[in-house]
């Protein structure tokens, strides 16, 4: 992993990176010995402090944002808050995933044994709404599972609340896990996916991210490209791109 992180949009207000797949957004109790995170890397490369805005799972790449002073990150922090954002997701997933639809289905908030220790054990389960699109499927000649040929899809992801792993677990719970999710999907097909395509991480990336901008606030639309491992993998299956304008 490289040490000067991809910078896709920068002004004197506010940063967004492309982050990789497998990099800590910043310091956690779960990933003690890490030592390389998103926050001290970006600092490092700017000269600079940065505000993280929002969370992207450690195995999640794409579109994080940043901003470059403590009054930017409260009023980004209410664009998040007051639904005024519009995030897209690709994940590549099982099966052959519905055409279209929604999945509203409370999740009730997974807490870590160490990090979240403090934390209340009694809160309800949250509202949480994902809405999804197939871009397009494949069927495979291996018998990777119970059956003689395996299918998979690409699909897109909008969701419309930022539940702790909410895309992961939506897609788990329509039946169509994403392919390299150890905590919600299947073994067998991660395991395929890494000894027949050398793919070893979640194919889930955030590609875009869609905001007023925080003093002008005119739209601002921020993408970020697939990284080699999961743009190889789609090209091989002939399957379409993220177009960046």
């Amino acid at each position: 992993m490289s040490d000067e992180l991809e910078i896709i949009y920068q002004d004197e207000y506010l940063v967004a990176i492309n982050k990789p797949s497998g990099l800590l957004v910043h310091r956690s109790m779960i990933d003690r010995h890490e030592t390389r995170f998103a926050l001290q890397m970006l600092r490092d490369q700017l000269g600079q402090h940065v505000y993280p805005i929002h969370r992207l799972d450690k195995p999640t790449s794409g579109v994080l944002i940043f901003a470059l002073s403590s009054a930017i990150a409260r009023q980004l922090s209410l664009c998040f808050h007051d639904k005024t954002v519009s995030k897209t997701y690709w994940a590549v997933v099982r099966g052959y995933a519905p055409e279209q639809g929604s999945v509203d289905h409370p999740l009730k908030e997974k807490l870590d044994k160490i990090s979240d220790k403090k934390s209340r054990r009694d809160k309800p389960a949250q509202e949480a709404i994902s809405h999804y699109q197939r871009l397009a499927t494949i069927e495979l000649p291996y018998c990777v599972d119970r059956y003689p040929h395996s299918r998979y899809s690409l699909v897109q992801v909008q969701p419309e609340t930022g539940r702790k792993h909410q895309i992961r677990r939506h897609l788990k719970h329509l039946g169509h896990p994403i392919i390299g999710d150890a905590k919600h999907g299947k073994g067998v097909h991660n395991r395929f996916f890494q000894q027949q395509f050398n793919c070893h991480r979640l194919l889930l990336a955030c590609t875009e991210i869609r905001l007023p901008h925080p003093v002008s606030q005119q739209p601002l639309t921020l993408q970020a490209s697939l990284d080699e491992s999961m743009s190889t993998l789609l090209q091989h299956f002939g399957w379409p791109l993220p177009a960046i304008n």
